[in-house]
C-alpha cells in the first residue's frame, strides 16, 4: 500500500493504492457522492486495542487500514488481535462513515 497526502483545515486528504485487496464497507449508491476526493482519521479501536486509520473515499466507500493489513497476517504477535478485530462490519468505521456522512448532507 502506499499513500500520499495533504492535510486541508480538519480533513486529510489523500490517495491511497491498496495493492493487496480487501474487504471494505462498500459505496453507497443512494447518497450523492462527497465534495472531496478521500478523507481518514485515525482512531482508538477498543476492538484490537490499538489506533487504527479509517479512511472514506468519496463515493462513500469505507476501509480500515490496520485491518487491511492485519487480518490476512498469519503472524503469531498479533493472533489475539486478529480475532478481536471486526473486520469490515466494524462499529468503529461504520460510525466515523455516518458521521462524514451527517456533516455533508446534514441530519436525516
Amino acid at each position: 500500500m502506499y499513500h500520499v497526502g495533504l492535510a486541508v483545515g480538519k480533513r486529510l486528504f489523500s490517495v491511497n493504492r491498496d495493492l493487496k485487496g480487501g474487504k471494505m464497507i462498500q459505496p453507497s449508491v443512494e447518497l450523492k457522492a462527497a465534495n472531496w476526493e478521500i478523507t481518514a482519521i485515525t482512531l482508538r479501536c477498543d476492538y484490537i486495542g490499538d489506533v487504527v486509520t479509517v479512511m472514506v473515499n468519496r463515493d462513500w466507500l469505507a476501509k480500515c487500514t490496520w485491518y487491511l493489513k492485519h487480518k490476512l497476517s498469519t503472524s503469531k504477535e498479533n493472533k489475539q488481535r486478529i480475532d478481536k478485530c471486526v473486520g469490515p462490519d466494524c462499529p468503529v468505521v461504520k460510525k466515523y462513515r455516518a458521521k462524514l456522512i451527517e456533516e455533508e448532507f446534514g441530519k436525516t
